[in-house]
């Protein structure tokens, strides 16, 4: 598995860990087009060679040109949402600006749709964040592991005035992550920067055992009393590639006064905004009541998506919401397969060379089975016996 580990000794940046990305060898011209799929005009965008008490590495310089106007969180969604950019890259873009948006509201208490970004929302914080995504898609990153983040010290004068470090939005981001103050008397680590890593790391700690391929230095503008550049360390992993961590939240909450038939729906919305596991566990109450555990898996930027729903939908007065949980998760692949039928899915589930094993989908079993009036375990069957001839077929 290709990991990206960022060692962010002195602080982050968006400008620095696209500096970084270039210089660990995503190369500027190809992420220059992609960054052309975006519908921003007026800007320039260079990348050069820099050399810092004896330390080469690479200085980003974005010139946003004369549009630097405030955007509200939605104009920033659509800009993403309506590019050429790659499926991935328009997602993780958007958790990333989410995340902020849900900083800034939080701070100012407003919602989150009407969050106006200052310096986030100019032109050049967009080809930041984007052009990270898009550089790390470019250099095929699978993970994403981060040491603990540095943070400054003092007071900086912004768009909201005078503020202590790390700035609001910033201490927002860094919530449920291993943080640590420095004295140097400055801002070290942007809201920007603290929004890229926070969103995209899987793990937080030591550089992961690995076999390293490629490192990039990308240098910031202040002039510190330290070496102010970022490393990124790429290369592949030297544990099993099958398996990798990741985090995810936990929403719970206790119901026993709502008709049991709105579950159903109330699943569905949890699901389609995200969910990636919903499931009820029954109970006894105080009293005996019965009543039943609602439980929803998700990742950590969808919890407030999820929490609305649940309040929305359902008679609870309150949710229990987990810190960041660590999960190991298997290398998965959905396949589509011929059958007498039609088409049909499976699911591949890889451990090691030696066991893989896959699963129908049971929405396609359930569709073929209701359209050609068969048993759906005689849809099931079959299917998983073209699975399996894949697999003897594909990795014997």
């Amino acid at each position: 598995m290709i990991t990206a580990y960022f060692d962010t000794f002195s602080g982050a940046s968006g400008d620095m860990i696209l500096g970084a990305l270039i210089d660990a060898g995503c190369s500027a011209e190809d992420l220059k087009k992609e960054l052309l799929k975006l519908n921003l005009q007026g800007y320039e965008f260079y990348a050069e060679k820099k050399s810092v008490n004896g330390i080469s590495g690479t200085n980003v310089i974005i010139n946003p040109g004369i549009s630097t106007e405030p955007r509200t969180f939605r104009d920033i969604v659509n800009l993403i949402e309506e590019s050429g950019l790659d499926k991935k890259v328009r997602k993780q873009s958007i958790d990333i600006f989410t995340n902020l948006a849900r900083a800034e509201s939080r701070i100012h208490n407003i919602p989150v749709e009407k969050v106006h970004f200052h310096e986030v929302g100019a032109v050049d914080s967009v080809i930041d964040i984007v052009g990270a995504v898009a550089a790390l898609n470019l250099l095929g990153v699978e993970n994403i592991v981060s040491s603990d983040l540095k943070v400054g010290s003092g007071i900086i004068t912004c768009s909201h005035g005078e503020l202590p470090v790390p700035v609001p939005a910033t201490l927002e981001l860094l919530k449920n992550v291993p943080f640590s103050q420095t004295n140097i008397n400055t801002e070290i680590l942007t809201p920007t920067g603290a929004a890229i890593i926070t969103t995209l790391a899987r793990n937080f700690g030591r550089i992961p055992d690995m076999k390293v391929k490629s490192v990039g230095y990308g240098f910031g503008k202040r002039e510190l009393p330290k070496l102010n550049m970022l490393r990124v360390i790429i290369g592949n992993t030297m544990t099993d590639s099958n398996l990798h961590n990741d985090y995810v939240k936990i929403i719970e909450t206790n119901i026993d006064d709502m008709n049991p038939q709105f579950y159903e729906h109330i699943m569905d919305l949890l699901f389609q905004n995200g969910a990636k596991d919903v499931f009820i566990t029954s109970i006894l109450m105080k009293k005996n009541r019965p009543g039943n555990i609602l439980t929803v898996i998700c990742d950590p930027s969808d919890e407030s998506r999820l929490t609305d729903i649940i309040f929305r939908e359902t008679t609870t007065l309150g949710v229990r919401i987990s810190v960041k949980e660590k999960r190991t998760i298997l290398k998965r692949e959905i396949i589509t397969l011929k059958t007498p039928w039609g088409d049909a899915r499976a699911k591949i589930r890889y451990i090691d060379k030696n066991r893989i094993s896959a699963s129908p989908e049971y929405e396609d079993c359930k569709r073929i089975a209701r359209e050609k009036n068969l048993p759906i375990k005689y849809i099931f069957e079959t299917v998983k016996i073209a699975a399996d001839n894949f697999i003897k077929n594909n990795f014997s």
